[in-house]
């Protein structure tokens, strides 16, 4: 860390914040409980700051913990259990989809995957991870990541349909 920029929680912040918010969304698909893990992603660094070795281990934990902090969202008795009396603001509408994709067919229909699958698409392609590197961080083994990968695949084809065969 000689020459590098201390890691200080600021700039992890400046540094991943899109990366944590990009992964945040992709895991929540609303834009209200993608800003609250957000938020509880960096409180948390705050907290473990002085824990970080390197950017690459910065890099890492906050992805570890988005999923993880994504994961306890989906197991609360409210997640479950909550009705409404107005919906929430969510993405599952294929134009919101594709504007907060920036316009792109594949990622509004990466958006459409189970989450399991999202994740690992997202990691992979989005945030550039290895197979290995996924697994790590999933807590799963290699071959569970590519059956995942390879599955992912298959629903994306299924999704995009033509336009997938012909290159469009």
């Amino acid at each position: 860390m000689s020459k590098e920029e201390k890691i200080t929680a600021q700039a992890a912040i400046d540094r991943y914040a899109d990366m944590v918010y990009r992964l945040a969304l992709s895991q929540m698909k609303n834009t209200i409980d993608a800003d609250d893990l957000f938020q509880e992603v960096f409180i948390r660094l705050v907290r473990h700051v002085q824990e970080m070795k390197s950017w690459e281990h910065v890099k890492a934990w906050l992805i570890r913990v988005t999923i993880n902090c994504a994961k306890k969202h989906y197991e609360q008795y409210w997640t479950r259990k909550v009705e409404y009396m107005e919906e929430p603001e969510r993405i599952a509408d294929e134009k919101e989809i594709l504007e907060l994709a920036g316009e792109h067919p594949v990622r509004a229909a990466v958006q459409k995957l189970p989450p399991k699958y999202r994740l690992v698409v997202h990691l992979y392609y989005y945030e550039e991870l290895s197979v290995a590197q996924i697994a790590k961080l999933t807590e799963q083994k290699e071959s569970t990541v590519k059956s995942q990968m390879y599955r992912a695949r298959e629903m994306l084809r299924s999704l995009l349909g033509e336009e997938w065969e012909t290159g469009e």
